[in-house]
């Protein structure tokens, strides 16, 4: 399987963002998918991720302002992103919930204050 994400920008505060992920391969539909990100000096974090059957889960930190989504039949998975902050600041990746595949180089999401 191959993930490209892609949507993230600079955004201010209080905006919007909608990132997605292209993935090729086979067995996306089975696979449950993560939204990650990681911080300048902080640890790669789950944000968010969909199970095969669209059952979601998110950190406390996104709850309620993210959203995840999947589209089996065209492999693509989505974060939509609302009330950002400047800590949502991040470089995002996608990947399934066990980090299996190759991570790219993810989506920059800049938020300003």
């Amino acid at each position: 399987v191959q993930l490209q994400a892609s949507g993230g920008g600079l955004v201010q505060a209080g905006g919007s963002l909608t990132l997605s992920c292209a993935a090729s391969g086979s067995f996306f539909s089975v696979k449950s998918m993560g939204w990650y990100r990681q911080a300048p000096g902080k640890q790669r974090e789950l944000v968010a991720f969909i199970t095969s059957v669209g059952v979601t889960n998110y950190a406390d930190s996104v709850e309620g302002r993210f959203t995840i989504s999947r589209n089996n039949a065209k492999k693509m998975v989505y974060l939509q992103m609302n009330n950002l902050k400047p800590e949502d600041t991040a470089v995002y990746y996608c990947n399934d919930y066990s980090g299996s595949y190759y991570w790219g180089q993810g989506t920059l999401v800049t938020v300003s204050s």
